[in-house]
């Protein structure tokens, strides 16, 4: 087993909660003042940790803590050891190993698939065609109905990510080219797309404590970076935010989201292999008739 003095993992908490701090809070107060964000709010809502979950600081596995007390940290999980604390790789529960097992081969068929950046931020876009019913009311679009409709008859609809395609209007939903359901997300998630980069969050999240602090902090500040490209890239306005708009309805705007989407595929790529290496870690001892 690894081991951290005291003063290294008490430096370590109190920077992970200083670098997530800014997040947390301002979810937070907004909720207390009942003020939407289209942007940031997707990191709370979509994605099911809570602020306050967001700031407890975890070794990961197999970490001795050097004179640390279960006061020390929010997990039931840690056990005591000689000289302090330890979250044991084998102390992750037994019903949740099919999932750990799934969620690796999903991450390593997505690792092994070739990227794509040919979707431009549309499904934004199919998410307003034609229909009153536009998912941030509080925000104005940036052009016309007619102008958004006009883009995505002239633009090959082609997301790849159920989560996106599921919110796609009746009228949008013919012209994506895969019809996706949920039983294709193995098969159809691939690494240029920003949902799934933003997802690795979840993925990360989703094994606490079972997976090193750090690397979630890391997983949710490039889903938060890649949120604003997705929003930036939409039809709505998001000035007032202090956002610049990608207009991807001109070849420029095109040009200026794909070279976020690849810098975003290449920044997601290590955040990537150390969670598959944690989830290996974790299925390690699974039952062979796990699926």
């Amino acid at each position: 087993m690894d081991q951290f003095s005291e003063p290294v993992w008490r430096e370590l908490l109190a920077r992970h909660r200083e670098r997530l701090a800014p997040f947390a809070l301002d979810r937070v107060e907004r909720s207390a003042r009942r003020e939407k964000h289209p942007v940031r709010d997707f990191l709370f809502e979509y994605y099911s940790y809570r602020p306050a979950h967001l700031l407890r600081w975890t070794p990961g596995p197999n970490v001795i803590l050097e004179n640390a007390a279960p006061g020390d940290l929010p997990w039931i999980e840690v056990t005591p050891v000689a000289g302090g604390l330890v979250l044991r790789a084998d102390s992750f529960p037994d019903h949740r190993r099919s999932f750990a097992k799934w969620a690796l081969e999903y991450l390593e068929g997505i690792a092994q698939r070739p990227p794509l950046f040919g979707c431009f931020g549309l499904h934004e876009w199919a998410m307003v065609y034609h229909t009153p019913e536009v998912r941030h009311q509080r925000t104005p679009l940036r052009l016309a109905p007619d102008a958004i409709a006009a883009v995505v008859e002239r633009e090959q609809l082609c997301c790849t990510h159920y989560d996106a395609f599921r919110f796609f209007t009746p009228a949008a939903v013919p012209r994506n080219r895969l019809q996706l359901n949920r039983e294709t997300t193995d098969r159809f998630d691939q690494r240029g797309c920003i949902h799934v980069t933003m997802d690795l969050y979840r993925y990360a999240y989703k094994i606490a404590p079972w997976v090193p602090g750090e690397l979630i902090a890391d997983a949710f500040e490039l889903a938060a970076e890649a949120r604003q490209l997705d929003m930036r890239a939409s039809p709505y306005d998001l000035r007032s935010l202090g956002l610049k708009p990608i207009a991807i309805e001109t070849l420029e705007g095109k040009e200026e989201y794909v070279r976020g989407q690849k810098e975003l595929s290449d920044r997601a790529a290590p955040i990537r292999e150390r969670l598959i290496e944690s989830y290996r870690l974790l299925t390690a001892n699974a039952p062979p008739n796990h699926k």
